[in-house]
C-alpha cells in the first residue's frame, strides 16, 4: 500500500497545519510521485480553505495503517 502524505494548512492561518494522507493499493511509489501534483490539486479544489505545504509518497507497512 502506498500513501501520499501531505501537510494541509489553513489559508487564513498558515500556522495551523494538519497531516493528511491518501492511500492507494494499486499504484507503485513512482506512479504516486508522478500523479501526486494533480491529485493534490484536486484535493485543494475540494478543500478551498487549505493549501498544501509539502508532500511525499511512501510505502505503508501493515503496522502503520490507521483503523
Amino acid at each position: 500500500m502506498i500513501e501520499l502524505l501531505f501537510m494541509a494548512c489553513l489559508s487564513s492561518a498558515p500556522d495551523q497545519c494538519h497531516q493528511r494522507s491518501l492511500l492507494y493499493s494499486d499504484v507503485t511509489p513512482m506512479a504516486c510521485m508522478l500523479g501526486a501534483q494533480p491529485e493534490l490539486a484536486r484535493w485543494v479544489e475540494e478543500h478551498p480553505a487549505y493549501t498544501v505545504s509539502n508532500w511525499k509518497c511512501r510505502e505503508v507497512g501493515t503496522g502503520e495503517r490507521e483503523a
